[in-house]
């Protein structure tokens, strides 16, 4: 084979592949976008009643892992008073999970960012969180007590 040959012959298997990663990637912007819907849905119905208001957000993404690629996903803000917790996408590719949102406390303007949130990860393909900064246990499942064990700082 020529050497002219070997490189379309690599660069045809190039493009093959990247069109069924591009695929991939959408299929999880698409989940993505589904789950945080859903998480929304969840938050609305933990909080029935409680006069915490809850608020899409929109958050523009921009993934280094798929070739620099910007797309939307929702985010959620919610709000107690002069407090908010926002529940902020941050990447859809990194530290061995697909899908994170940084989950940040604020009053009076000033932010603090205390949890991450994981869609999918190798340990489950559920909700799983994480206190911020190094040292912290593995990441465990995010269901509702973990919810309103977070939302304590809107009361603090």
């Amino acid at each position: 084979m020529t050497a002219k040959a070997q490189f379309l012959k690599k660069l045809q298997e190039q493009k093959s592949s990247k069109g069924a990663s591009t695929g991939s990637n959408q299929a999880d912007i698409t989940e993505f976008r589904q789950r945080i819907g859903e998480l929304q849905e969840n938050m609305e119905a933990w909080l029935a009643g409680t006069g915490i208001r809850i608020e899409s957000t929109a958050v523009s993404l921009i993934e280094y892992l798929i070739g620099g690629k910007a797309f939307n996903v929702p985010g959620i803000l919610l709000r107690y008073e002069n407090k908010t917790a926002e529940f902020t996408p941050v990447f859809l590719y990194g530290q061995g999970v697909t899908g994170c949102m940084e989950v940040s406390f604020g009053e009076d303007g000033k932010s603090t960012p205390a949890y991450r949130l994981y869609m999918r990860s190798s340990e489950s393909s559920r909700w799983t969180w994480s206190p911020t900064g190094p040292g912290w246990p593995p990441r465990c499942e995010f269901n509702e007590d973990v919810f309103f064990d977070m939302m304590n700082r809107l009361l603090s």
